[in-house]
């Protein structure tokens, strides 16, 4: 019994007799469940390292291996039997399973947060990988029921160890010396492509950094809007209003929000602050690409009309007199506010 033989006796019986190629499949499923989903993991570049293959390659290869459990025939039209050369061929080969497993992962991926967008789940990471890690678990076990159904030479199997034969004798044991000073030449070239993208995942462009900053409303059917601001407040009396922010600065952030009411002076272009009220501050803290929104209650005791009500963006610490200069961002709304 050789060593292969022994470690795979351990196993239950349908991972002992499972496909290699599925094996694989689930492996790597595996692999990006964790990827996705441990803390210390999902933040490296080794979430995009195995997220990336899974979503183009594996849902697509488990639908097409349940769809052709048998491998392909090289069949002569007047004999029905198999040769060498031959003018028709049954089911499909290698290449053309490898092709079109990346088309149908390209067509059901998608597919897949098409319904979602219909469900309470919505297009969420955790939806997304649910989903589809159910669908190729699901084609796994049909592809290896139909395999198994099928008689043995019929069954559609990798050809792991052909593939490893001849690769073996032609990088160590070639032919000629030129075929030598290729085999150097291949190596080199598939290291240096490794290094290149592995670089590039693991030192991405950093691109524009910035932070979003704004106000929105609601609206009467619960969405948040950009539209229909309150402009009239009664002194006393609250009004809802939404601030919000996205960090794209491409590192996590600490921000600190400052709301005011102010009546100010404006002349020759310049805006003097003649009497300010602070009403709310917030200290929200994010990670790139994550976006805060607040819903909160504005209720101004100053009362006059064209008065600034102003929302200053740091990240940081804010000033204890915050202004415009000192702000990393600030949106306002010219607001009347009247007495009781």
């Amino acid at each position: 019994m050789t060593s292969t033989e022994d470690w795979r006796v351990l196993l239950p019986r349908p991972l002992r007799v499972l496909p290699a190629d599925l094996v694989a499949i689930l492996t790597l499923t595996l692999l990006t469940l964790i990827a996705v989903s441990l803390p210390v993991i999902r933040e490296t570049p080794l979430r995009v390292v195995v997220g990336l293959p899974f979503l183009l390659f594996v849902p697509g290869y488990a639908i097409i291996a349940a769809l052709f459990p048998e491998r392909a025939t090289i069949l002569d039209e007047d004999t029905e039997s198999t040769e060498t050369r031959a003018d028709h061929v049954e089911g499909i080969d290698g290449i053309e399973r490898v092709a079109l497993s990346f088309g149908t992962s390209i067509a059901v991926v998608p597919l897949v947060g098409l319904v979602l967008n219909f469900t309470p789940f919505g297009i969420r990471l955790a939806p997304i990988m649910v989903s589809l890690t159910v669908l190729v678990v699901a084609m796994c076990a049909i592809a290896a029921s139909r395999r198994w159904d099928l008689p043995e030479d019929e069954r559609f199997r990798v050809p792991y160890r052909t593939w490893y034969a001849n690769t073996k004798s032609e990088l160590f044991s070639p032919a000629t010396r030129t075929d030598a000073a290729l085999n150097v030449v291949l190596i080199a070239s598939l290291l240096l492509a490794v290094g290149a993208v592995g670089y590039a995942v693991a030192v991405p462009s950093q691109g524009e950094q910035f932070s979003e900053f704004y106000l929105l409303t609601e609206n009467e059917s619960g969405e948040y809007v950009a539209d229909d601001y309150p402009t009239n407040f009664t002194a006393g009396e609250p009004q809802s209003l939404v601030v919000g922010i996205g960090n794209q600065e491409n590192e996590p952030v600490q921000y600190t929000v400052v709301s005011e009411i102010q009546r100010v002076e404006i002349s020759n272009n310049s805006t003097t602050v003649l009497e300010r009220a602070r009403l709310q501050t917030f200290s929200p803290r994010l990670q790139h690409n994550e976006t805060w929104q607040q819903q909160h209650q504005v209720a101004p005791s100053m009362t006059g009309e064209n008065l600034r009500l102003i929302y200053y963006l740091y990240k940081g610490d804010a000033p204890a007199t915050p202004s415009e200069e000192s702000a990393y961002r600030e949106v306002h709304l010219w607001v009347n506010v009247s007495s009781n």
